[in-house]
């Protein structure tokens, strides 16, 4: 096993969605010693690759990405989940005297790794599917007031349209009869810590200098995936019959607008205009995780074309890290 100094910098490469991270990621891995860890929610599910900005199956050979390809969509995977696997994978690449390198953009992904999660209670499928019922025979909004009822402070947090959160936190409270919000003020003080080999983690962000070029940057490469054949790819997952729009793996950006259209809810046209508003929504939602992330180096950047500097100030930042913490240590 490699020798490994306790407080080693491990590198987490963050930022909004189309602000070019898989690009850095890539040469870091390719020219200097990291090996890619993906913290990317859509990743981790096979069949979604056009949509999720995936690498192609030559370049994830030549540099094997961790947490992709790992789930088929019709199970979802949750944070708790990538918290263990992340720690267990950062552990393994150490020991071989690599360095981990966390990149994407799923935000609670990387809160859950730094801060721990607490625990809850494991799910019930025969109040899952109560909820689901209500939901279907009603309306998610009753499913919504209903948590408004039992969990008001749960209800303020979760919209009225994001029914995965909202059928958990109405099942925590039906199945335990306590509400979510006390489940995690009773059991933040017994989070999990991380192990001291990787208590030293660097996030480093990807910050676009104005958001209009960003948000051309997303219309084009939306256009990109749309000409690389994301609407058939979606079509395949619409035809297996076992999937839904509420799972996590349809839920995704662009996935969801386009199954929508293949259900006849709108045309092509609405469902482009959709699928590119709601990716800008995505990255302003990452942009506000951005703004409050403590102890963050955020990278300016013009354009996706910066990435040799970018790649150089990232080495930049890793080497003073490690410097310190030999100084501090």
């Amino acid at each position: 096993m490699a020798s490994i100094e306790p407080t080693q910098p491990v590198l987490c490469l963050m930022g909004p969605t189309a602000a070019g991270k898989t690009g850095i990621a890539l040469e870091l891995a390719r020219h200097h010693n990291f090996e890619i860890i993906s913290v990317d929610s859509a990743l981790v599910y096979r069949g979604l690759d056009i949509g999720s900005g995936k690498p192609d199956q030559e370049t994830l050979r030549k540099l094997p990405h961790h947490l992709v390809d790992i789930r088929d969509p019709a199970q979802p995977y949750s944070a708790a989940e990538f918290r263990e696997d992340a720690i267990r994978l950062s552990l393994d690449i150490i020991s071989r005297g690599k360095q981990p390198l966390l990149v994407g953009g799923t935000m609670l992904y990387f809160k859950v790794l730094r801060d721990g999660l607490a625990s809850m209670p494991s799910a019930d499928p025969e109040i899952r599917q109560q909820i689901l019922d209500m939901a279907q025979g009603l309306g998610w909004q009753a499913v919504h007031d209903r948590l408004a009822e039992v969990d008001p402070e749960s209800a303020e947090r979760i919209h009225p349209n994001d029914p995965q959160r909202l059928q958990r936190a109405l099942e925590i409270y039906e199945s335990t009869g306590i509400t979510m919000t006390e489940h995690h003020r009773q059991e933040q003080e017994a989070q999990q810590a991380l192990p001291q080999v990787l208590s030293n983690l660097l996030f480093v962000a990807l910050h676009p200098a104005e958001r209009a070029t960003l948000h051309q940057q997303i219309e084009n490469r939306f256009h990109q995936m749309l000409r690389a054949g994301f609407v058939d790819e979606v079509k395949i997952l619409f035809k297996r019959g076992d999937l839904d729009p509420a799972l996590p793996a349809i839920r995704s950006v662009g996935y969801r607008q386009i199954w929508d259209y293949l259900d006849g809810q709108y045309d092509y046209d609405t469902m482009v205009a959709k699928a590119i508003t709601a990716t800008r929504q995505l990255a302003k939602r990452q942009l506000t995780w951005l703004r409050g992330w403590p102890e963050l180096h955020r990278l300016e950047t013009k354009m996706v074309s910066e990435s040799v500097n970018i790649v150089n100030k990232c080495l930049k930042l890793h080497k003073e890290a490690t410097i310190r913490s030999r100084t501090d240590g």
